[in-house]
Order: C-alpha cells, then structure tokens, then sequence
C-alpha cells in the first residue's frame, strides 16, 4: 500500500458546519477508544519523569476539537503537576469546537493559527506535540514542519500518528462505517491511513529534518511514538 497524496475532507475548504462538528465528535470517539491518549501520555509521561518536571509548557498543534489536550491537563491533575498547554487550530468551527470541550479546564488556551507559521517566541514551550496531525502533510512539509517547531521547544517534540498498513486501513473502514452515517468520517479514517507513513518512512523523516536524537516506537493499534529530544540544541 503506498502513501496517498488524496486530501481529506477535512481538509479541503467549505465543508459544511454541521458535517464537521459531526465529524470532531466521532474522532474524539475514535481518539479515546483506540489509543490516542494512551499513546500521547505514554510519551509525554516518560518525559516529565526522566526530567523530574513538577510543571511544563506544551503547544499542542493541530489540536483538533481539543480532546487531547484535555486528556493530558487530566492526566496532570491526577499526579500533581502544573501544565499549561496552548492548542493551535487553524479552522474556525474546529476553533469553536476546541473552546468548547476545553471550557473548564484554564489549564488550556486555544489560538487560532497556521502550523506552518505558529504565533510563538522561539523557545516559548517545553514541549511540542503533534497527534494525529503530521499525516495530513507530503514528506517534504513534514520535515519543514518539525525544522520550524524544533525552534519554538525547548525539550522535545512528540509525535503521535497513525501507521499505514492494509489491516489498519481495513479495520477502521468497517469501524467507521458502523459507527457513523457521517461522510466525512467513513471518508477520511480510512484515507488517513492511507496518508500516513510506515515506522521505517516515519525514522527516515525525523533523520531528514535531523533536530535531535529521536525514538520512535511502534504502539497498538497501528500507531507510531516518535519523540525527538532538542536538548543540546544551540
């Protein structure tokens, strides 16, 4: 199965509100149930012990309806450690979506912007991270992607994506298909797979933008941990 150059509906402009919204809530579905947050914590967890944090700053880019940022403010409620974490979201109604799931949770801010281009000092955060979200670019804007972010962090990138195989692309077909009546969904779960990189095209990506050491794991189901370490970095 090669890597899909089709974009997602997602991602092409003019979708209707109604389509959308309908679509966040069902990710926000699929995100819980098949290890989205898991595998982002899992990450992130290992990182603020073998730095032995107490508080941290994360951008989280391409936020989406900010479920995952939601997660990790939770997750840092329960072992006592202070986080403040920005949500970077470029689409207006995902914007809104985003504002409301996180009302609540003033551990959380959420700024409406490109990710190509983020509104922030060099150096203003721990942490970066991007799930579910570096599949919706081409290789080249990949590397670009993490070249630019390398400047805004201070300790790492983390990155939380999708692995592309026949049997993950199978799978989440039938899934979203009983799961939901919504187009944008049966559309775009199975075309994300299809979007996103292999564990060896994922490695080879990180070595091309080359910022750091990195690490990059397999976790189930048919998910990838990259976290690339910017300590060291001039």
């Amino acid at each position: 199965m090669k890597r899909s150059a089709e974009m997602e509906m997602m991602d092409l402009a003019g979708q209707p509100r109604e389509l959308l919204a309908d679509d966040l809530s069902n990710l926000r579905l699929i995100n819980r149930y098949l290890g989205c947050y898991r595998n982002v914590i899992s990450g992130l967890a290992r990182l603020v012990e073998n730095e032995q944090l107490d508080r941290f700053t994360l951008l989280d880019v391409g936020a989406g309806s900010g479920d995952v940022g939601a997660a990790i403010a939770r997750w840092a409620r329960r072992h006592h450690i202070g986080a403040r974490i920005r949500g970077l979201e470029r689409e207006p109604v995902t914007v809104e979506q985003a504002v409301d799931q996180t009302r609540g949770l003033p551990e959380i801010t959420i700024v409406q912007g490109d990710a190509m281009a983020p509104p922030f000092r060099a150096g203003t955060f721990d942490f970066i991270l991007a799930s579910q979200f570096l599949h919706h670019f081409t290789d080249d804007q990949i590397v670009a992607l993490l070249r630019s972010w390398a400047r805004l962090a201070r300790r790492a990138i983390i990155v939380s994506d999708l692995v592309r195989h026949p049997l993950a692309y199978h799978g989440i077909r039938l899934l979203t298909k009983g799961l939901t009546r919504n187009e944008m969904t049966r559309v775009d779960a199975p075309l994300s797979v299809r979007r996103a990189c292999t564990v060896v095209e994922w490695r080879e990506l990180f070595r091309q933008a080359d910022i750091g050491a990195f690490q990059v794991e397999w976790a189930l189901p048919f998910r990838v941990l990259g976290v690339i370490s910017l300590k060291g970095r001039s």
